[in-house]
């Protein structure tokens, strides 16, 4: 498990939430289906609108499947093509294996038609898929299925891969070969020569700095011990291989 601050670009995730029972407001039309949503609460006091309750959830139909339905992650049980205006359901997500495309904070907390006002979004994409399946100009902006921990959900986390967990986002590393490396996340490399990224660093490295001043011994050893077997080719396939996917900076 992992507790809800916790996400970081590149983060492999179970995620799940507990069936609840609900009624179906519209059934399945234009791939979605819509359900009176059993969580969250109407903002009577927003400014800029508002809720009726209502959430549409991604579907499929015909035997094809919409981007947004790739990308849904909860379920109803019936299925939507069973389900009709009127129907009581049950809604929520079977554990779901994510990767993680952004991590986005919101101080003060986004101001949103529904209670409670979250803090923070977490951007997920299923097993098989990459942010290139949705480009900007569409509905998922490039990013993926937005998840706002701690707005009343009560999703589960379970962290199943974290590449290059030992560092931060802005270290300085040496690699094997003497070239320095700017870790701007797993697969957001810069190297200081200026030459090609090429394979990626070389393992094992050395933290040089951290948060713009010199690592600590502890940081230094945590990053020395995780790179001291394997590769950053190797990270990266046991990455593709666990989400069938494409690291995509």
């Amino acid at each position: 498990m992992m507790d809800a601050g916790g996400f970081r670009v590149g983060d492999v995730l179970s995620v799940s939430c507990p069936f609840t029972t609900t009624t179906v407001e519209r059934g399945l039309t234009r791939d979605e289906v819509a359900v009176r949503w059993p969580w969250w609460e109407i903002d009577t006091t927003g400014e800029f609108g508002h809720w009726n309750g209502i959430v549409a959830l991604g579907a499929g139909s015909g035997g094809r499947v919409s981007p947004d339905g790739a990308a849904e992650l909860f379920r109803t049980d019936p299925p939507p093509e069973q389900l009709k205006a009127g129907d009581v359901c049950r809604v929520g997500v079977p554990p779901t294996l994510v990767h993680v495309t952004a991590v986005d904070h919101h101080d003060p907390p986004l101001e949103t038609v529904w209670l409670p006002h979250p803090a923070q979004t977490v951007s997920v994409l299923r097993r098989g898929l990459t942010s290139r399946d949705f480009p900007d100009g569409s509905h998922l902006y490039g990013s993926g299925y937005t998840i706002h921990p701690g707005d009343g959900i009560p999703f589960s986390y379970e962290l199943l891969m974290r590449p290059y967990a030992s560092l931060r986002v802005g270290d300085e590393v040496a690699d094997a070969v003497g070239r320095a490396w700017r870790f701007g996340g797993p697969w957001n490399w810069t190297a200081f020569d200026g030459e090609s990224v090429g394979a990626g660093p070389e393992w094992p490295l050395v933290l040089l700095t951290r948060a713009g001043t010199p690592c600590s011994a502890e940081g230094a050893k945590a990053v020395a011990t995780s790179t001291a077997s394997g590769s950053h080719q190797k990270t990266v396939r046991d990455w593709v291989s666990l989400t069938a996917a494409s690291p995509t900076p």
